[in-house]
């Protein structure tokens, strides 16, 4: 009940979200338009920004020179934060390795931390690399996604980079991290620039206390779909996540913006439809059916089955003759096995990378449907990227039907063909290699296993975890790897790299070629995809290519400690 209250809440408040992003993305009037016209005005002319519709490469290349930049600046500041004011406890600069990861880690989205939280880096550190990054790797990813949806759906343009990073941050990612922030303040969640605080407990002893700008990392931190916490417990920590509330808040956060995307994508198809005056009549969720309930199926199985397996737990209980053989470990008592399976979930589906309890005691199943949401990377998926991967699988599945019944491939009156296909499978092909590649190289050199401690199937999902979080700019681990060494701090943050990037400029290599096609027109003997039928082959569709990809991998690590917990 708990569960179906909190998903009914999400799909009520992602109708008006939705709303109000297609206006934003399309420059129609919303009513922050009075202020923020402004302001934007103002950054765009001290910036000598052209206002001019860039191409499919000019927006990658300005999307991806703009992070470079904030990159080495943020790497400098890491390197140098032992020298540079704000700093009350003292943090040391980072070592060359460990400020490489970190930098490409917060500018691609990923927030994979191997560095402690708490004492590994200044406040100044939080403020200017870690927040600032989270704002603008997330406004890059949704900025890319609203110019893939402009090429798919035949818009005039596909937009200015410059100006969609802008409003992006201006008009949502800003206002929503103000009103998040405030409501988590109200529940405990402490925001100050006070050095940690050492208290005498009630059993005697001393205690360090963290303290600084948590709240306004908090909330960017979800809303952005980032991760990294505050401190190395993340949001299992009361002072990240005190309440009920907040770890609701916060999986809110999470899924509010990826979810309204999907709709945002129907409302921009619609337009299209509208202004090319089709005589095929579709409601504004009609394409976005498909995307929405194949990522809906998905979410929700995963969410059973880690939830079913956290509360059967571990075989050995029930044999001990224990009442409860529900698996606690690595769980918040405030949270319980519904609230922490829920977001252990949620984090990895609209990979965001946070976790409210410790993945490495997941049940061998549940750290499997973790890991399998990660190596899909479409299960709605953070910062725009899921519904990009989950679109691309859309053309695939249209090109395959459409071979299928013998009609030419179209999709949105756009033409499929050989161009087109070829960069999609590029796309779909770059994920699982960069997982699967770079966990043999780990498996088979003394860097990569000296890092791994735990034995057998588990130690595999070590590995496999932390390449999959990696490339799919998740960030979660499973914390039993000691990943602060340079063998995972290098290849962790090249898998990062190529895993944000390269997807990134395939995509928008098949939006500009869709959008230089010309209209196709609809007849009612054209391929639907607002179908069932189109929607279960596109499910399908991406189960087989999934289980075909991972399975192997899978079945080595977690699928073998599930059946040998079991047997």
């Amino acid at each position: 009940m708990q569960t179906a209250i909190f998903l009914i809440f999400f799909l009520i408040m992602i109708i008006p979200v939705s709303r109000y992003i297609f206006m934003v993305s399309q420059k129609k009037a919303t009513v922050l338009d009075p202020f923020m016209d402004r302001v934007d005005g103002g950054i765009l002319r001290l910036s000598g920004i052209s206002h001019e519709p860039m191409t499919w490469f000019e927006y990658g290349r300005a999307m991806i020179l703009t992070n470079l930049a904030m990159m080495a600046a943020g790497y400098l500041i890491l390197r140098l934060q032992s020298f540079l004011p704000v700093n009350p406890n003292g943090a040391s600069g980072m070592s060359p390795d460990l400020a490489f990861n970190t930098a490409i880690s917060f500018i691609t989205n990923t927030n994979l931390q191997h560095y402690p939280g708490e004492t590994g880096i200044s406040y100044l550190s939080q403020m200017t690399v870690i927040i600032f990054m989270m704002f603008t790797s997330a406004a890059s990813g949704y900025s890319v996604c609203l110019a893939f949806i402009r090429g798919i759906t035949g818009q005039e343009s596909l937009g200015n980079f410059y100006e969609d990073i802008v409003r992006v941050t201006t008009r949502i990612l800003i206002p929503f991290s103000v009103l998040g922030g405030l409501i988590l303040i109200s529940q405990g969640v402490p925001q100050n620039f006070s050095q940690n605080l050492t208290v005498h407990t009630i059993a005697g002893k001393l205690q360090d206390i963290a303290m600084g700008p948590i709240a306004s990392l908090e909330i960017i931190k979800h809303l952005g779909t980032n991760g990294g916490g505050f401190m190395g417990a993340n949001s299992s920590s009361p002072l990240e996540n005190p309440t009920v509330m907040t770890n609701m808040i916060e999986m809110l956060s999470m899924m509010l913006i990826p979810g309204s995307l999907v709709l945002t994508f129907g409302h921009m198809a619609d337009e299209t439809r509208k202004r090319r005056k089709s005589s095929v009549k579709k409601t504004f969720f009609s394409e976005a059916f498909p995307v929405f309930t194949v990522m809906a199926v998905i979410f929700l199985t995963g969410a059973l089955l880690l939830t079913t397996s956290e509360f059967k737990g571990n075989p050995v209980f029930a044999d001990a003759g224990l009442t409860s053989t529900a698996n606690m470990e690595g769980k918040e008592l405030r949270f319980g096995i519904e609230q922490s399976a829920l977001f252990s979930n949620v984090t990895t589906s609209f990979t965001t990378g946070s976790v409210n309890n410790m993945h490495d005691s997941l049940t061998p199943l549940g750290g499997g449907v973790a890991m399998m949401n990660m190596m899909m990377n479409m299960v709605f998926g953070g910062k725009g990227v899921g519904l990009m991967n989950m679109l691309i699988y859309v053309i695939l599945t249209v090109f395959i039907c459409g071979l299928m019944i013998g009609r030419t491939p179209e999709y949105l009156g756009k033409k499929i063909e050989k161009k087109e296909m070829m960069f999609t499978a590029l796309a779909i092909i770059v994920h699982p290699l960069l997982i699967l590649a770079f966990s043999a190289i780990a498996v088979t050199s003394s860097g990569g296993l000296d890092g791994i401690t735990a034995t057998s199937h588990h130690g595999l999902s070590q590995v496999l975890y932390e390449y999959a979080s990696s490339a799919a700019n998740n960030g979660s681990g499973f914390e039993g790897l000691k990943d602060n060494t340079f063998f995972w701090n290098v290849t962790t943050g090249v898998v990062m790299f190529l895993g944000r990037f390269l997807p990134i400029l395939l995509q928008l290599a098949v939006a500009g070629s869709l959008w230089r096609k010309k209209f196709i027109n609809e007849s009612e003997g054209s391929l639907k995809t607002a179908t069932v039928t189109f929607t279960v082959s596109l499910l399908i569709v991406v189960v087989i290519f999934s289980a075909l990809t991972f399975m192997p991998a899978l079945v080595l690590g977690p699928l073998s400690g599930h059946i040998l917990l079991w047997r």
